[in-house]
């Protein structure tokens, strides 16, 4: 499927879903700063208040009437920013405003079409909508204080007039993740990444993704790696699940060790290039190039407000 612009009646342009000429559906992509930045929550119904500070800008992510959006949420994101960044490869022009069909969204993020697939793709919206991000900017010496949510809006525009269900939505996306789209600041993910079940999983590859993306390895400290993921586990607990996923093997690509020695997590990517740089620490049998301690963990992409 892709989105490509529409002219409304009202004369304001939004994109709805079309047929894709290419015979697999597109793969997701998401934005650096949702990547590096614990922005979704990991567990249904998490009340707590995030607060991210970098250079003086301070990023605080406050839930809604329940609870935090959740990681599975952030598909919506994935899916239109893959589709809108196609449509500009293609030289259309997009908007923020984006309408696509219910069923075309469950089926590529592979959530199935049952009743209460339905009802969860309600609920998703409604936790995107009600989940606020604060941040503070500096214009011309001034600092401001602004905020917005997940997504500016939702509509259900049409209903199945069979049962009732939601047939087309629109979603209002916000502005400084659209802007990250016009500028092209974000990342193709794997296909698979609809197929990860686990929260923890799936936020372990965003930071690996944007981190070691083509590169041969990275190297992050466990306790970087645990705040960063935003996991509500002990530090023991969190380490014992990274342990776990590393002994699973292959995660999307990137084969994950962990180093229990040096209470670290390293990752190579699949390939030549990943081998040849595991290769070379098991002759150094020490970790080579720089480790990410605890100074890098504040370290992010900045949103701003617009």
């Amino acid at each position: 499927m892709l989105i490509v612009p529409n002219t409304s009646a009202e004369g304001r342009v939004d994109c709805r879903v079309t047929t894709c000429l290419l015979s697999e559906p597109y793969p997701p992509k998401g934005d650096i700063a949702s990547l590096e930045n614990s922005f979704f929550a990991l567990k249904a119904g998490d009340m707590r208040i995030r607060t991210y500070a970098h250079n003086g800008n301070t990023v605080i992510v406050m839930p809604g009437p329940g609870g935090c959006a959740i990681i599975h949420d952030k598909d919506l994101w994935f899916y239109c920013i893959g589709q809108l960044m196609e449509a500009k490869n293609r030289g259309v022009n997009i908007t923020p405003t984006v309408r696509f069909a219910a069923y075309d969204f469950l089926i590529a993020t592979e959530r199935g079409t049952s009743g209460r697939a339905y009802e969860r793709m309600g609920g998703m919206l409604r936790r995107l909508k009600g989940t606020v991000i604060e941040t503070n900017i500096e214009t011309n010496g001034q600092r401001e204080r602004c905020g917005f949510g997940l997504i500016d809006g939702w509509r259900v525009v049409e209903k199945s007039p069979s049962d009732g269900r939601m047939a087309a939505v629109e979603v209002d996306l916000p502005r400084w993740l659209f802007r990250s789209v016009e500028a092209g600041q974000v990342l193709t993910l794997s296909k698979a990444y609809w197929g990860l079940r686990k929260p923890l999983d799936r936020r372990i590859y965003e930071l690996v993704r944007k981190h070691c993306g083509s590169q041969s390895n990275w190297r992050v400290s466990m306790a970087v790696l645990h705040q960063k993921s935003g996991s509500m586990a002990t530090l023991r607990k969190f380490r014992f699940d990274v342990k776990a996923l590393a002994e699973n093997g292959e995660l999307l690509g990137y084969r994950i060790v962990f180093d229990a020695e040096r209470d670290m997590v390293v990752v190579y990517a699949c390939g030549s290039k990943g081998r040849i740089a595991e290769a070379r620490d098991v002759l150094a049998g020490r970790s080579r190039g720089p480790l990410e301690g605890p100074h890098e963990a504040g370290r992010g992409a900045a949103l701003t407000c617009g």
